[in-house]
């Protein structure tokens, strides 16, 4: 069992930024699923931590465009930046890169398709999902679920 642990915190590391975390579970914040629970809605909890997704167009975020940051709702950690906002069409807010060392990614194998999913880095909180059909400079595409984040005006 060892073995196997080793070569999945190996390949984690090697996957991509972030991945360690994803792979072992540890963040600089925890919590218990009681403390999740108090402080989240039912609809924030199944997206946040049981990786679920929010209804399309359901987010007021989804056509934000005010200058400002986005926040995660479980820790309070800066992730994306107004400038890299667009409207994808897609019904989640959307961005085309993330704040430096903001979120981590990790394989999404539920969808008979291998999908990147993206998590907060500090609290482990599921964001939503990185694909490679967004615009220039980076052709990323960062959908995630309104639910995930917190908006403050700059």
């Amino acid at each position: 069992m060892q073995r196997r642990s080793f070569i999945a915190a190996t390949l984690a590391v090697t996957a991509a930024p972030g991945a360690m975390f994803a792979a072992t579970g540890k963040f600089e914040i925890t919590r218990t699923k009681a403390e999740w629970r108090a402080m989240l809605t039912d609809a924030e909890y199944r997206v946040m931590r049981d990786e679920g997704t929010e209804r399309p167009f359901s987010s007021p975020l989804d056509k934000n465009y005010v200058d400002g940051t986005y926040f995660c709702r479980g820790c309070d950690l800066a992730l994306y930046s107004s400038e890299t906002k667009y409207d994808s069409r897609t019904g989640w807010p959307s961005f085309y890169a993330s704040l430096d060392n903001a979120i981590g990614t990790k394989p999404d194998r539920k969808l008979f398709t291998v999908r990147t999913e993206c998590h907060c880095r500090r609290c482990g909180s599921h964001l939503g999902h990185i694909f490679d059909d967004g615009p220039k400079p980076t052709g990323k595409r960062h959908c995630l679920n309104g639910v995930s984040l917190v908006f403050r005006a700059a």
